[in-house]
């Protein structure tokens, strides 16, 4: 929690710490569940990003696995990977799993160990697989891996995928658009 002025309510929040041990930043969450929006917590505003050794970051906490356009937004912001932390189970690891592969970056999956049984924490490729999972039996661990461009398990999705959606949604379709009368009815068959 970073607590605000009274009457203000808190911000739930994640907190990047330099390996100097200095605050450098700090997310907000900001799509907060019923609960926290109506007796926890305020929300944030704006997305956050930061730079370590040549690799961008994002970050998301909470039930923002369930809103693709935060993802989308972390992609537009060119990120590497997005850092996700909740207290969510299963699903949602499925969920993080496709915004990697859908946005082609990195996602770390954090999750407290009681719920490492049904959904692990770990790294997540820009391929949407697994790279690396803490193990299952509740012990605290850490997943460490290497964010590499030119790895397997990233290299089509980062060197393919990623500028392709850019370049679909930049609007490289319009030039091939037709007026055609064929086109036009919705009703006619073949």
């Amino acid at each position: 929690m970073h607590r605000l002025t009274e009457p203000n309510r808190p911000h739930n929040s994640l907190y990047v710490i330099s390996d100097r041990g200095e605050v450098v930043t700090r997310y907000d969450e900001r799509l907060l569940s019923k609960t926290k929006v109506s007796y926890m917590y305020s929300p944030g505003i704006s997305p956050v990003t930061f730079d370590v050794d040549g690799v961008r970051f994002g970050c998301l906490l909470g039930m923002e696995i369930h809103y693709p356009e935060l993802f989308a937004e972390y992609e537009k912001l060119d990120v590497d990977c997005v850092l996700f932390s909740t207290t969510g189970v299963s699903p949602v690891a499925a969920q993080a799993q496709g915004h990697a592969a859908v946005n082609s970056y990195w996602v770390s999956f954090s999750v407290p160990t009681q719920h490492s049984a049904t959904a692990p924490p770990g790294v997540i490729a820009p391929n949407g697989g697994w790279l690396e999972r803490c193990p299952t039996d509740g012990s605290p661990s850490v997943a460490v891996v290497n964010l590499d461009d030119s790895s397997e398990a990233a290299a089509e999705s980062v060197t393919y995928a990623r500028p392709w959606r850019r370049e679909s949604r930049a609007g490289v379709y319009a030039e091939h658009q037709v007026t055609d009368p064929r086109s036009e009815d919705r009703t006619a068959a073949f």
